[in-house]
């Protein structure tokens, strides 16, 4: 992937050069560099691996789904803070990942503990499982889990391609 950013940029800066213009635009470089991105798209299986704009589109989405997330478990919070009963049940329970490697354990752990009601207290010493403290177990713990899910294919597609 690093190899084929490389390329496009310097694709991107010979045809800002070629262009023979008397001053550097930033239009020319940006024509050059979507150029460049379809010049790789139809080289990139001389490569050897994928088109690495597919991994860029899959950090973007993982950034989309963050967000939406964050938004979803922070209203939830605001409803359960602001209403004139204060009916939660925190608690502690367990869920054995998928994840392989220290990047993708700490990138979930990190997620889940950004997004409000949820906290990654510990990971086991084998590193499957997550000991995760939810403010209200009975009501958030499915969509804890379900977020969980969202999070691990989500960065499987990032860091597997």
């Amino acid at each position: 992937m690093p190899a084929q950013f490389l390329i496009n940029i310097m694709i991107a800066f010979l045809w800002t050069l070629l262009m023979d213009e008397d001053a550097f635009h930033i239009s020319t470089f940006i024509g050059g560099y979507l150029t460049g991105i379809g010049i790789l798209f139809l080289m990139h299986r001389f490569f050897g691996t994928k088109f690495y704009m597919i991994r860029v589109y899959a950090t973007f989405k993982l950034l989309l789904i963050f967000i939406s997330e964050l938004a979803q478990s922070s209203l939830l919070i605001m409803k359960q803070i602001l209403s004139p009963k204060l009916n939660i049940r925190p608690g502690i329970f367990t869920y054995e990942h998928s994840m392989e490697g220290d990047y993708e354990l700490t990138t979930l752990a990190l997620l889940l503990t950004l997004t409000p009601g949820s906290v990654v207290m510990e990971v086991s010493p084998d590193g499957k499982t997550f000991y995760i403290h939810a403010m209200d177990v009975e009501e958030s713990r499915d969509s804890v889990l379900k977020s969980i899910k969202v999070f691990e294919k989500a960065i499987m597609e990032v860091t597997r391609g």
